[in-house]
C-alpha cells in the first residue's frame, strides 16, 4: 500500500462531481483514496466504487472501499477500512481475502482493540479523532500526544491519522509516528480545480517531513 497522504472522498457526492475531485487529487499526488457511500444502494455503489477503480488505477493509487467488503471485493479495490462495529472478528475477514488485500480497522483510542487486530491481519489501524472533526464530531478528540503514544506501542505497525488534519498539522502527525495521514474536508472541500494545488502541497510538506 502507497504511503503518506490518505484522501477520503465526501460520502454521497454525485457520482461525476466524486470522480472530478478525485482525479484532482491523484493529479495532485494523491496515493491513496477511499470511498465512502453510505445511503446509495448496492448497484449504485459498485457502478462508482468501478469508476473510482479505473481512476486510480490510471494513477498507479491504491483504492480502499469504507464499510463494505463485498463492495471491495467485487470492484477488485485494493482494500476495505473497517469500523470497530462493522466487523466481530478480524481473523474472519483476513481467512476470506488473497494475502495482499489490505484490510484497514477504525481503533479510536483503544490500543488494546488495536493490538487484536493486528495480531488477526489488519494491515494497518486507525487512531482518532487527532483534532476536532467536522465530519465526526462525536468522535472524542485524542490530541497528538495520544497519537504519538499509539504509534509508540506499535513501532512496527502502519498507522493511520484521522480527524481534524490540516495542512498545518502534516510535519507534526508524521513526527508522531503516523504512516498516513488522512484528509477528507481539508482537501475536499476545495472545488476541483484547487483540490489539485491543495493535494501538492499536502504531498510536498509530507515528503519533506521528518519522521519519527
Amino acid at each position: 500500500m502507497n504511503t503518506g497522504i490518505y484522501g477520503i472522498l465526501p460520502a454521497d457526492l454525485d457520482e461525476g462531481l466524486l470522480l472530478e475531485k478525485a482525479e484532482a487529487a491523484l493529479q495532485g499526488g494523491i496515493k491513496i483514496l477511499q470511498l465512502r457511500d453510505k445511503k446509495s444502494g448496492f448497484k449504485r455503489q459498485l457502478k462508482r466504487a468501478l469508476r473510482l477503480r479505473d481512476l486510480t488505477q490510471q494513477y498507479q493509487a491504491t483504492c480502499i472501499i469504507n464499510d463494505s467488503l463485498q463492495l471491495a471485493l467485487e470492484s477488485g479495490a485494493d482494500g476495505v477500512h473497517l469500523g470497530r462495529n462493522d466487523v466481530a472478528d478480524v481473523s474472519s475477514i483476513r481467512h476470506q481475502v488473497s494475502n495482499d488485500f489490505i484490510l484497514g480497522i477504525t481503533c479510536r483510542a483503544d490500543a488494546r482493540y488495536a493490538k487484536t487486530a493486528l495480531d488477526f491481519g489488519a494491515n494497518y489501524v486507525s487512531f482518532g479523532a487527532v483534532f476536532a472533526s467536522a465530519t465526526k464530531s462525536d468522535v472524542p478528540v485524542i490530541g497528538l500526544p495520544r497519537l504519538a503514544k499509539a504509534c509508540s506501542m506499535f513501532p512496527h505497525a502502519h498507522v493511520c491519522a484521522i480527524g481534524g488534519i490540516h495542512l498545518e498539522h502534516l510535519t507534526a502527525i508524521k513526527a508522531a509516528g503516523a504512516t498516513y495521514a488522512a484528509v477528507i474536508s481539508s482537501l475536499f472541500a476545495a472545488e476541483p480545480d484547487q483540490i489539485t494545488a491543495r493535494a501538492k502541497a499536502m504531498v510536498e510538506i509530507w515528503n519533506n517531513a521528518p519522521s519519527a
